[in-house]
């Protein structure tokens, strides 16, 4: 059994410690929280299981660490503050452990990260002898091992366009909705998630990762933004008013280049109303779904619609995400010390899960 702790636990430290919960070969030892009115409430508890699980959570990571977990499941929010997520990650790999997460961005694609970030990356492995893989849905899964899988099926590729198509009202998240992305903001405001070189940083690794794998070379990586104001006031279950005349909706596309032409592309569709940007593209239902068209001969389009937390789509989005991290571990501690990416952990079936009750 893995000894398992998870760090975080909003939206996809939820889902985190559900999938440790529910995986046959890991046990959740550690919950650590960064709220101290967390402290103290059981794992159960803080991820809505039903029943308890007798790990208490935590402020303090120092204790936490000193047990030397065999895996941490970075699940902290790195949108905002990237340094002390690294820091983070960084303490639990000197103690030895793999760790996985979704808050380094610049690590999806660690190959092309920034020296500097993985000179430290890779010094903590060496000091632990821990590993790490970075990865998400969205970048993640979605446009990179799900694109690959199916562009395999195809005889001639044209290209390859990976869309997330969501409704961000279903988003817990406020801040990073009102502010990061920009919905509610009057149309003079920049949203930092949209400001220019930002989505090619974000989403940038996930089509070179794709390139890598295609055998392709890219002339370079562009983006274009969008976005559109809302018509009318718009009042959302979750998080209230956003008024008429305000970003209701953005699009942006992270294209890769290749002789001339973007053959691989991510795309984001973005809204708070289903009102806004009707022309955009759509999910075909509900709040939101992930898509993979490869353009060619056969042209093949596949949607993934996800759910969870009771029926909600961004909830589906973070279990699929904490579902990819968590069942790579079992690769990962088995696999040498080092910095993966998704290219080299396999997604594999859930061995010895079929049938077994939730957890």
């Amino acid at each position: 059994m893995v000894t398992t702790v998870v760090w975080g636990t909003g939206n996809m430290g939820r889902a985190a410690i559900r999938a440790v919960e529910a995986h046959p070969g890991m046990t959740l030892t550690g919950v650590l929280v960064n709220d101290p009115v967390k402290a103290g409430r059981d794992a159960g508890d803080l991820a809505a299981l039903g029943h308890e699980v007798g790990v208490a959570a935590t402020t303090d990571v120092d204790a936490v660490l000193a047990t030397s977990p065999g895996a941490v499941v970075y699940t902290a929010s790195g949108d905002l503050r990237p340094d002390e997520a690294l820091s983070d990650v960084i303490r639990a790999l000197r103690k030895g452990a793999v760790v996985v997460t979704p808050s380094l961005y610049a690590l999806y694609d660690q190959r092309n990260a920034p020296p500097e970030l993985r000179a430290q990356v890779l010094a903590a492995i060496s000091e632990g002898g821990g590993s790490l893989f970075a990865s998400g849905v969205d970048p993640g899964w979605g446009n990179d091992v799900l694109p690959l899988l199916i562009s395999g099926l195809g005889s001639v590729i044209d290209a390859v366009r990976c869309q997330e198509i969501f409704d961000y009202s279903t988003y817990d998240q406020p801040d990073s909705v009102r502010y990061l992305v920009g919905m509610g903001q009057p149309m003079n405001y920049e949203p930092p998630m949209l400001a220019p070189t930002v989505p090619s940083m974000v989403w940038g690794g996930q089509v070179r990762l794709m390139a890598r794998a295609l055998g392709v070379e890219l002339d370079e990586i562009r983006e274009s933004v969008e976005r559109r104001p809302l018509e009318a006031t718009v009042t959302t279950p979750k998080m209230g008013e956003f008024a008429a005349g305000t970003q209701g909706a953005a699009r942006f596309e992270v294209q890769g280049v290749v002789e001339g032409e973007p053959r691989i592309v991510v795309e984001h569709v973005t809204r708070i109303h289903p009102s806004c940007a009707p022309d955009w593209p759509s999910p075909p239902s509900g709040d939101g779904a992930h898509r993979v068209i490869i353009e060619g001969r056969p042209r093949i389009e596949v949607t993934v619609e996800a759910t969870d937390e009771d029926g909600n789509r961004s909830a589906g989005g973070n279990a699929t995400a904490a579902g990819r991290l968590v069942n790579a571990i079992d690769w990962l501690v088995t696999a040498e010390p080092g910095l993966y990416d998704a290219l080299d952990v396999p997604l594999r079936p859930p061995t010895s899960r079929l049938g077994r009750k939730h957890p």
